[in-house]
């Protein structure tokens, strides 16, 4: 008991090591059922953010078959499959690391999922949503496991992914808080009736902020733009508003308002030194 106090006593007492990361925060158009399109507007926000010398560019929720869209029954691929491979070849083109919600389809089921692939195409990381909120389309995504909530280790530090609404629970928050992150990247289709922006960014705004300070890391909340036009929440926008937040749960940038944009920013990773 002694010995393990102290050895905890030396990692406290490690200083803390450094390290930034340049993220573009992809919040583009987001058209459902649009395959073609939806990668045209990928490949337009990584011009920019290779332009603005990024290292991680961050995408929304479903941004090539948009969320909820009941044709990405038929339409979405595996992963591997078509559509990550061609993710994994804009990353080498673009020399960027690249996070993006991709309906997944394995057999019969249709998953709601997140991939990371560095600058390679190397596929680094897979999460399949858990909170897919069953009610909104039949059938609906079939749901992750609890248990494959992860981070992986990248050049920039340890990184994970979690979906939309698995932030609104606690459990997967706590689950996350132990992973010690050093940066989480969500993707977001924070999605309400049009009478409702812009007030309803302040609900993602909060959220975000909340989530950050408790996983003690900076958090990325990328949102699509856009209006949703299958399923039943047809009609429903996409607000963008997309956040950044810091360690402590500062929120340092908001994005436009129901329009694209992307933006680069620099965020600082700290660790504490093994």
């Amino acid at each position: 008991m002694k010995l393990a106090v102290t050895i905890m006593a030396l990692l406290g007492s490690l200083p803390a090591q450094s390290r930034t990361v340049r993220v573009a925060v992809c919040q583009i158009l987001t058209i459902d059922g649009d395959r073609e399109g939806n990668f045209r507007r990928v490949e337009y926000a990584l011009e920019e953010a290779r332009a603005a010398h990024a290292d991680i560019a961050a995408f929304p929720e479903s941004a090539i078959l948009g969320w909820e869209n009941p044709d990405a029954h038929r339409m979405a691929t595996p992963i591997p499959g078509a559509d990550s491979d061609r993710i994994a070849a804009l990353a080498r083109e673009y020399g960027l690391t690249i996070s993006i919600g991709l309906d997944e389809k394995e057999g019969g089921k249709l998953y709601d999922s997140a991939i990371l692939v560095d600058k390679t195409g190397k596929l680094l990381w897979k999460h399949r949503k858990l909170n897919v909120l069953a009610w909104l389309m039949d059938p609906p995504y079939a749901e992750g496991r609890p248990e494959d909530v992860g981070v992986t280790e990248t050049e920039f530090g340890r990184i994970g992914l979690v979906i939309c609404a698995d932030t609104f629970g606690d459990q997967i928050a706590k689950r996350i808080e132990q992973l010690a992150p050093d940066l989480m990247l969500v993707p977001y289709g924070w999605a309400a009736p049009v009478d409702k922006w812009p007030e309803h960014a302040k609900e993602l705004e909060n959220l975000v902020a909340k989530r950050a300070a408790e996983w003690k890391c900076p958090v990325v909340g990328t949102d699509a733009v856009g209006e949703m036009t299958h399923g039943p929440w047809k009609g429903q926008t996409y607000g963008g508003a997309s956040v950044v937040v810091d360690a402590s749960g500062r929120v340092l940038h908001l994005l436009r308002d129901r329009d694209v944009e992307v933006r680069t920013v620099t965020l600082e990773l700290m660790r504490v030194a093994r």
